[in-house]
């Protein structure tokens, strides 16, 4: 495998499990040194070893990106460890789901403060040190059900599209600065809060399949590979871009 990110260091919250640790993975096998973002404190360090058993380089951090001092001491610890920070992945998230009418205000909040408040903080944190050193690229985890309306999931879907919205803001107002920020969408992928939702919805996982055009669900290392080609050097003009990740779901009518 080319080894696209030897020598760059890439911080990634909620990598402790599901699209975040398979993008951790990946980075290390091409190369990159990574610092693992988990308020998991046993899958941080389980996605670590086994980069380290793999022969990669990384560091389990633990925290919850829902205070801002997290994001900023992970990204001090990129800076302390290494030098530098070059790719950002802003990925941790929390989906509550219910009818607005039983949303209550505590699980609009968390929701909130980590799906979206996050994202913020991370953009933050690394646009301070990724001008600074006048390169790096951010890219921010948002979702397809940020894209259209989805009952149930109001609180999540309202986050990630406001996710969406940083992104160009952000990418607008670093555009002279050489980092780059943009946003990836995946839509029905395989991980373990996709299946406990599916499960919930009328006809479970099987029917959630069958209204699905590929009939599958995605896989996270599907979207890890798009996290990838955004972050390196082949996508050096593509800055404040939305990659949807969805098996054509989109390209239907909503």
């Amino acid at each position: 495998m080319t080894e696209r990110f030897t020598d760059k260091v890439a911080a990634i919250t909620g990598a402790g499990a599901g699209i975040g640790r398979a993008a951790a993975l990946r980075f290390a096998a091409e190369g990159a040194r990574v610092l693992i973002n988990d308020r998991d404190g046993a899958r941080a360090e389980e996605a670590a070893a086994e980069i380290g058993a793999a022969g990669g380089e990384a560091s389990a951090l633990v925290g919850d990106v829902t205070r801002s001092r997290t994001v900023d001491q992970l990204v001090a610890e990129a800076v302390a460890r290494y030098g530098r920070l070059d790719v950002m992945v802003n990925n941790a998230a929390c989906s509550l789901g219910g009818p607005i009418t039983e949303t209550t205000d505590e699980n609009w909040r968390e929701v909130m403060s980590v799906t979206l408040d996050g994202v913020f903080y991370g953009v933050r944190a690394a646009l301070r040190v990724m001008t600074g050193q006048g390169s790096g690229s951010i890219i921010n985890i948002s979702s397809a059900a940020g894209m259209g309306g989805e009952p149930g999931l109001v609180a999540y879907g309202a986050a990630k599209a406001a996710v969406m919205h940083i992104t160009r803001t952000a990418a607008l107002e670093a555009a002279t600065s050489g980092v780059r920020v943009n946003c990836v969408c995946p839509g029905t992928i395989s991980t373990p809060a996709m299946l406990a939702w599916a499960e919930m919805l009328p006809g479970g996982q099987a029917e959630l399949l069958r209204r699905l055009p590929g009939k599958r669900l995605g896989e996270t290392g599907e979207v890890a590979s798009v996290i990838l080609f955004v972050a390196s050097d082949a996508a050096s003009y593509v800055n404040g871009a939305v990659y949807t990740v969805d098996g054509a779901v989109s390209a239907g009518s909503r």
